[in-house]
């Protein structure tokens, strides 16, 4: 396998480098931050005070506000501006008269004390606006994609989401678990289009889905009440005079049976079609053909996609994936192979089948095949039947 490219690396690194920073300059809770600033300072006076008047680098002290403000606070980054100053005093006045920097050197330093104060602060206030915005980020993460137990409802699941925005932690993918009286219902889709309209259009589906899912009894009526629930947020949208009245999703609606039966109901709204993963290999389910949620008004009678009932075994995983994975390209243009890659790594080990083994394995395949350069968001989830007496959790919420 080719290794990942720098730009992956790069991306994972710089996604996390300001937080992880912060921690490596803190030692049981206390900030070590100054230490690098003092020991250029202690360092630059020792090498000035030990070497002869025709080797003068007094000057160079102008370098400690600037390392503290890449690293320290803005008060401590202000201190080490001013004794900087009164070091250069002090130092530059042990010199005869003609050895002296004087003046020029003096505004050199204040000079740089006050820039690095300032810089400091900017940095700082930026980073805080940076942190601001990640915690919201990830409260609207959290609250259209809920976290879900390891164990949820009779199923082991995995899940990953991959944002093609580096910057953003929530798209237009979505996807839940509804445990109900009636067994457990699965959504997984995706919104077209990207941004806070897609993220509203997820939150709404998701929210009908958690409530239908768990009081209706049959599946085509859950799907039914998705269906109305999308042309309803259309037309609110189209009202507020917004150019994202046309907004569609697709999706996969999932019912596994409460009796214990080796079958699952599924709906498919356009969407790509779940894969049967086990240790005998991999099978593709047949495509729905239905329309994406959002657009049923243009079938003949306005129905929402036929219930189609699946066979799988119970140590078969369903393996889901928005078209972030099915559309990835390598450089050539050549699209990933999901379903070879998926049945040789199961042909090699059958454990590979197992919902989080699967889920790394589509997410490492798909950012090595792309290069980390992701079209769109990017959805891998995978569920399978725990075996019995294994549940933990009981009717969601």
């Amino acid at each position: 396998m080719r290794p990942w490219p720098w730009r992956v690396w790069l991306r994972c690194v710089i996604d996390d480098a300001l937080l992880r920073r912060q921690a490596l300059l803190r030692i049981r809770g206390h900030s070590v931050a100054w230490v690098a600033p003092l020991l250029l300072l202690v360092l630059i006076t020792l090498v000035d005070y030990n070497t002869s008047e025709k080797f003068r680098i007094i000057s160079w002290i102008v370098l400690v506000p600037g390392i503290a403000a890449a690293i320290c606070g803005v008060w401590t980054t202000a201190a080490f501006a001013v004794v900087s100053v009164v070091t250069y005093i002090v130092m530059d006045s042990t010199y005869p008269d003609e050895y002296q920097a004087g003046l020029p050197d003096f505004i050199l330093v204040a000079l740089g004390g006050v820039l690095a104060t300032l810089a400091c602060a900017i940095r700082v206030r930026g980073q805080e606006r940076m942190l601001h915005m990640r915690d919201i980020a990830e409260t609207t993460r959290r609250t259209v994609l809920r976290p879900l137990p390891p164990r949820w409802a009779g199923l082991e699941h995995a899940a990953v989401y991959l944002s093609a925005d580096t910057e953003a932690r929530v798209g237009g993918d979505f996807y839940d678990i509804q445990s109900s009286p009636h067994g457990t219902r699965v959504l997984v889709g995706d919104v077209q289009g990207k941004g806070l309209g897609a993220v509203e259009a997820a939150a709404a589906l998701l929210g009908t889905f958690r409530e239908a899912g768990y009081h209706e009894p049959d599946l085509a009526t859950v799907a039914a009440r998705l269906e109305i629930r999308m042309l309803r947020h259309r037309r609110h949208t189209t009202a507020l005079g917004r150019d994202d009245g046309d907004r569609f999703a697709t999706a996969v609606l999932i019912g596994i049976p409460g009796d214990g039966s080796d079958t699952v109901d599924i709906v498919n709204f356009g969407h790509e079609p779940p894969l049967a993963v086990g240790p005998d290999g991999v099978r593709p389910l047949p495509p729905g053909g239905g329309l994406p949620l959002g657009m049923g008004d243009l079938a003949e009678n306005s129905a929402p996609p036929p219930l189609t009932r699946f066979p799988l075994a119970r140590a078969e995983t369903l393996l889901m994936t928005t078209d972030g994975v099915t559309e990835a390209r390598d450089g050539n243009g050549v699209y990933y192979a999901l379903d070879d890659e998926v049945a040789r790594a199961v042909a090699a080990d059958p454990r590979a089948a197992a919902p989080r083994r699967l889920v790394r394995l589509v997410r490492d395949g798909v950012l090595r095949h792309s290069g980390g350069h992701l079209g769109d968001d990017t959805t891998i989830f995978a569920i399978r039947r725990l075996e019995e007496g294994a549940e933990e959790g009981g009717l969601g919420s």
